[in-house]
């Protein structure tokens, strides 16, 4: 098992501080990263990584489906992959040409957005 956990439903008042001291009853925790809107809202949801790969799996098995802060918690391993780069076609990009016949590439804007995006993780 990964050492890095997914934590979602959070209630949205929850503190770094909580949620260390939440998952530290399994082992160290390494580091805890709440995710915000770009506005700094918290969207609902966490990254924990323990020290241990045996203090993840412990505090997965225990803390999945399990209330906190009157919400019911889902805590699974965090996955590697980018969601936006599983997927096939679709969206603003399906078809999109510029005046000059080509589809955008490496001076498109969706393209240097998400080029940004991953520098900035």
């Amino acid at each position: 098992m990964n050492k890095k956990l997914y934590v979602g439903n959070l209630d949205y008042s929850t503190s770094d501080e909580e949620l260390k001291e939440l998952f530290s009853t399994y082992g160290e925790v390494e580091n805890v990263k709440i995710i915000k809107t770009a506005e700094g809202k918290p969207r609902g949801f966490a990254f924990v990584e323990m020290v241990a790969e045996n203090s993840a799996e412990e505090a997965a098995k225990n803390l999945n489906q399990s209330s906190f802060k009157n919400r019911t918690l889902v805590v699974n391993e965090a996955r590697n992959e980018r969601r936006d780069d599983n997927r096939n076609g679709g969206g603003f990009r399906s078809g999109f040409r510029s005046r000059n016949g080509d589809s955008g590439g490496r001076d498109d804007l969706n393209y240097k957005l998400k080029k940004l995006r991953r520098d900035l993780k």
